[in-house]
């Protein structure tokens, strides 16, 4: 990683500066504007590299990229999330998964503007997509897998990439999720024992243990009760999550239809059968009991 030098300022030599020039921006630098230093913003404006000359297809690039971004945020608030969990840190966990919902509303938000593209559209550019795909993301599957939603076959694609391994090492984690039913039992709430050594490769099935853990805990509603605020912010990281993917399905009905997808798969009925695997699934299975 290349670390950029920026000359830094104090609130006091920002406010004299503005006394002695009145207020006025500082219009010249030596060298980089320190704004492009910052934000590589010059490098970000050259990675737009569209297949066609059809002019909707910047759109369909610039979204897909932003929302690569988007996944790379949610992933790092998610991992100092369970960073804290796992040391026992409840409140100040709060916090970046309260930030990843807020990143999760941007990350819907950006499905809005491609409101606009109707399958002939999409079709102008799709072929020179080849075998393209967005199930290709790793870092979605990065968000995915820290979910607690893992299939070891969806890391096949990147074999032989730079990626691969960083994959599996997060395949094989402790996801978010995990952190989460070992804080529950190191706060002393009776789980089953297995739920402690189970493998983390593969998705499970809502447990009834888990789920009677967080009754106890909604039925106490205390100001103090982080736990019972933990709950509440899982449940808008997973509801975002959510509706992320129900944005992605509505995306390929309006665009493509039931066609099969750039990637191979079976497109709608992929998207239709990946919803159907929950996040945090006791957070929704102990409702029916509170």
């Amino acid at each position: 990683m290349v670390t950029v030098n920026l000359a830094s300022t104090t609130a006091s030599e920002r406010d004299e500066r503005a006394a002695r020039t009145g207020g006025r921006p500082t219009l010249e630098f030596a060298q980089r504007v320190p704004y492009d230093t910052y934000t590589h913003a010059s490098t970000l404006h050259t990675l737009q590299q569209p297949l066609s000359t059809d002019p909707g297809e910047m759109s369909f690039l610039v979204v897909s990229q932003i929302m690569e971004l988007y996944f790379n945020l949610v992933r790092h608030e998610l991992r100092e999330a369970r960073t804290l969990l796992r040391a026992d840190e409840v409140w100040p966990a709060l916090a970046p998964l309260r930030r990843a919902a807020l990143h999760l509303e941007g990350l819907n938000a950006a499905w809005q503007t491609l409101r606009w593209m109707t399958p002939d559209d999409f079709n102008r550019f799709r072929d020179l997509l080849g075998e393209g795909s967005g199930f290709q993301s790793a870092m979605y599957r990065h968000v995915e897998f820290l979910l607690g939603l893992r299939n070891a076959a969806l890391i096949r694609p990147f074999r032989g990439s730079d990626v691969h391994d960083e994959l599996t090492a997060a395949l094989h984690e402790p996801s978010l999720w995990d952190e989460v039913i070992a804080l529950l039992a190191r706060h002393g709430h009776d789980l089953e024992p297995e739920l402690l050594d189970r493998d983390l490769t593969v998705d499970h099935e809502a447990d009834a243990s888990v789920a009677a853990a967080w009754v106890l805990i909604y039925r106490d509603n205390g100001p103090d009760n982080h736990l019972r605020m933990l709950g509440e912010a899982l449940t808008d990281v997973a509801d975002r999550f959510g509706d992320w993917r129900y944005q992605h399905l509505k995306a390929v009905q309006r665009t493509m239809g039931a066609k099969v997808g750039s990637g191979g798969s079976n497109g709608l009925g992929w998207l239709q059968r990946s919803m159907s695997r929950t996040v945090f699934p006791e957070l929704w299975t102990s409702r029916t009991q509170m």
